[in-house]
């Protein structure tokens, strides 16, 4: 199980990254690969009008159509998928990468950061990436970690009125609390912020993060984004007042499937942004998180979902239907500002 504590030490951050990057990376196995890649976009400079793919460019289906004819999306996703592979000492979410159900090339290009945007030609892109290790470290997390799958502090200030709310009513000094999505750590870090801000002794809380992704642990640990350093600054700024507390100590950072959690008990659970939406959205999913998650709710605890999923995954799975779900396993169900609650029968 990887787990980290936070910490800004740069040496930590290098020497805990080193744990989740191959050591080394063989160039000369994607030779092969990138004369194919150089071959397919000769022939469509070539043989493709005005305009080329370019940074900035608003893709049109006429776009799209020449980039899929002479540089098959397919074909480059499953070069770029070998390059994380090779790269990720773990299995990489590939269903989380830009290349993932891209409608082509193009779409995919125009999408990068512009640091990654230096040519529209992949196979330059992969030779560059081959031999760059600090732009492959910057195209890893730009990868899997875009800013698109993140709402950054403060989404669910609703939900936060609730938690308050909740705390002036509890008895228990302690306070034990997951934040089960955890993803890069807002939620975790803006809940740390919240018992700071209501005068808990640190040595009486303790916040678990979960994620299944150790690059979204290994960012949220080190407040790190090597990929967008204007993000990491507002992060650190979000959290200094954590660190000078020393409350940064009472949170941990871990890689944990939520379909067999370790059997912990909880007082306070979030599983935001995480039930009904792109990744679990099958009922059976549903059903066995909350099952695993309720499991783990300590007597009179209270489990929190909310979410800022589109309209089209909000009909795919409405909040009535998770509201049931809750029930099924034994809590009473509630609103919470932007999301649903449950509350475990017992005393906190």
């Amino acid at each position: 199980m990887y787990s980290l504590t936070p910490s800004l030490d740069t040496g930590d951050a290098i020497s805990t990254l080193d744990t989740l990057l191959a050591a080394d990376i063989r160039p000369d196995h994607f030779h092969g690969a990138i004369h194919h890649l150089q071959r397919r976009f000769a022939s469509y400079a070539d043989t493709s009008p005005a305009p080329f793919i370019a940074p900035g460019l608003v893709v049109t289906p006429e776009i799209r159509r020449q980039s899929e004819m002479y540089l098959p999306i397919a074909e480059i996703t499953k070069i770029f998928n070998r390059l994380y592979c090779a790269t990720l000492n773990s299995p990489p979410i590939l269903s989380s990468s830009p290349f993932h159900n891209a409608l082509s090339w193009a779409d995919t290009f125009v999408g990068l950061p512009p640091q990654l945007q230096f040519s529209i030609n992949p196979s330059t892109l992969l030779e560059q990436l081959l031999n760059d290790r600090n732009l492959l470290t910057k195209f890893l997390f730009a990868s899997f970690l875009p800013h698109r799958f993140y709402g950054g502090f403060r989404r669910y200030i609703g939900q936060t009125d609730f938690i308050r709310k909740w705390l002036l009513e509890r008895k228990k000094a302690t306070l034990r609390c997951l934040d089960a999505a955890c993803g890069t750590g807002e939620d975790s870090y803006g809940l740390a912020t919240l018992l700071l801000e209501r005068g808990f002794d640190r040595e009486k809380i303790h916040i678990e993060s979960w994620t299944i992704d150790p690059l979204e642990v290994w960012a949220a640990a080190h407040c790190s984004f090597p990929h967008d350093r204007q993000r990491e600054a507002r992060f650190r700024e979000e959290t200094a007042a954590l660190f000078e507390h020393g409350y940064e100590t009472r949170i941990c950072f871990r890689c944990v499937d939520l379909t067999k959690p370790p059997a912990e008990p909880f007082d306070l659970i979030l599983c935001n942004g995480l039930l009904g939406g792109p990744l679990f959205h099958e009922a059976q999913f549903v059903k066995n998180i909350v099952a695993n998650l309720a499991g783990i709710l300590a007597p009179g605890g209270i489990m929190l979902a909310a979410d800022s999923f589109h309209a089209g995954w909000k009909l795919h799975y409405p909040q009535q239907m998770l509201r049931v779900v809750l029930e099924e396993n034994g809590l009473r169900t509630f609103s919470a500002g932007e999301g649903v609650g449950g509350v475990k029968p017992g005393t906190v």
